[in-house]
């Protein structure tokens, strides 16, 4: 990179180059072109190249709001929430939102939760059954009216 102080250039200053100039801005555009295509198609499946909608609106006061959480009993007799980032079982929650249709269709897609878990936490307990659960909370006025109210999408016996 070139320095140049009151018009002088110092000894041993590299000045960037046509081809180095044209990769950057080749890498912007590409970038540039990337987001404004996820933003015309409004998917969050571009991310992230694309919008996270999720993020982008607000809750009107009469409304429900629908959270997605696995549940798991272990072999040690406990039932926990699954930690759903990459440090807890290697999914994100977002993952599992997405594909809510696809677990509700074939519950065997679940094992790859416990199987993520065991792998990542060998000295912890292990998963031997999983629900995929949407939690419901009803707003009136702005205002929750209740507790959750839970329903279970699907059900796995974790294999061994």
């Amino acid at each position: 990179m070139t320095v140049v102080t009151d018009g002088q250039e110092r000894a041993g200053d590299v000045r960037l180059g046509r081809v180095g100039k044209g990769v950057r801005v080749a890498v912007a555009l590409v970038g540039i072109g990337l987001l404004v295509n996820g933003s015309v198609r409004a998917s969050d499946d571009a991310w992230p190249f694309g919008p996270m909608s999720q993020y982008a609106m607000s809750v009107p006061d009469d409304a429900s709001i629908t959270y997605t959480r696995i549940s798991a009993q272990t072999d040690a007799g406990t039932t926990v929430d699954v930690p759903l980032n990459i440090e807890g079982a290697g999914v994100a929650r977002a993952e599992i939102e997405a594909r809510t249709g696809e677990i509700v269709k074939d519950p065997s897609l679940l094992q790859q939760v416990a199987d993520g878990w065991a792998k990542k936490h060998p000295d912890k307990p292990k998963y031997v059954k999983l629900e995929l659960i949407r939690d419901t909370t009803q707003l009136v006025k702005g205002r929750v009216v209740g507790p959750p109210a839970p329903e279970v999408l699907a059900t796995w016996e974790v294999r061994r």
